[in-house]
């Protein structure tokens, strides 16, 4: 494996903020990012879903890295996420990132076409070939309807040395558990489910990749911490604090709740870019409700 690893702790799916004519902000996204990371985040990851990397023009996203990279790039990781419709637009785009100084990839099944585990294993290893970064793959079959299951990933990372780590979006419990046991600490296993942070530690992994982070960096960094050292009575009060915040993560509006709760505690604004629409309504007020009721609550 690389003897550079970048995928530990605290790691924001940082958001992509708009300024009002629905264009990129880079200076919102570079203060943003150093808030993330003076607040003790170890990295950011843009372009995600999260992100909204798929409304994003390829120059648009080369900017967003240039931005992040001068931005923080010299004191954490810019960990960037490489998800296209088709492998050459995969490959070009992780090409790109790291002539832009990205320090690590995080790699997406193709968007549009869930093919069959064979396609999706080569999809995945051309982009692991494209480059020497360090590269985490993303597993979420709920989203993008591919599920690499740990004998896949294991085959994966036996092939390319630079495959370092998993982002684990399943919900399943048990697949951090059949990934250590074949892979030992060969491979960082990360959380990709907010609401299932606590369990996913107990059970081994040692990142976050984290989505509520984006309006409750301290908070979220707490959690972590606290979920590493072990079961106690502060875990569990911070937990039962922010469970429902977490829960958002997994809504399918779960741009636009984060974007909203950003908004609401000053991290940021709840513009999106179309298709996605702002929250209205009942579903607004609810999520809305969920930050004053947290507010009241206290965090960490």
């Amino acid at each position: 494996m690389n003897d550079f690893n970048p995928f530990r702790g605290v790691l924001p799916a940082i958001t992509t903020p708009f300024d009002t004519d629905g264009q990129v902000d880079h200076a919102a996204l570079a203060t943003h990012a150093q808030h993330l990371v003076g607040a003790g985040c170890r990295g950011v990851i843009p372009l995600g879903s999260l992100g909204e990397g798929a409304t994003l023009a390829p120059e648009e996203k080369s900017a967003v890295v240039r931005t992040l990279i001068q931005a923080v790039g010299h004191e954490v990781p810019v960990i960037v996420a490489v998800a296209a419709p088709s492998t050459r637009q995969a490959v070009d785009f992780a090409r790109e990132a790291e002539k832009q100084g990205a320090q690590g990839l995080m790699i997406l099944p193709p968007y549009v076409y869930p093919g069959d585990p064979v396609e999706m294993e080569r999809h995945v290893g051309a982009v692991f070939e494209a480059t020497p970064l360090p590269g985490m793959l993303y597993n979420n079959p709920i989203a993008y309807h591919t599920d690499f299951l740990p004998e896949a990933i294991v085959r994966l990372a036996r092939a390319h040395p630079n495959l370092c780590a998993v982002k684990e979006s399943s919900g399943d419990i048990r697949r951090i558990h059949a990934l250590r046991a074949c892979m030992g600490d060969a491979l960082a296993l990360l959380v990709g489910v907010d609401d299932l942070l606590v369990e996913s530690v107990q059970a081994g992994a040692t990142g976050w990749v984290a989505g509520l982070a984006n309006a409750f960096p301290t908070e979220s960094v707490r959690l972590f911490d606290l979920a590493r050292a072990g079961p106690g009575a502060s875990l569990d009060t911070l937990y039962h604090w922010f469970l429902p915040l977490l829960r958002l993560d997994a809504e399918v509006h779960f741009v636009q709740a984060i974007k909203l709760a950003q908004a609401s505690v000053g991290l940021g604004s709840e513009r999106v870019r179309p298709p996605r629409l702002p929250l209205a309504g009942d579903e607004r007020a609810a999520v809305l409700a969920l930050i004053e009721a947290a507010r009241i609550g206290g965090g960490a």
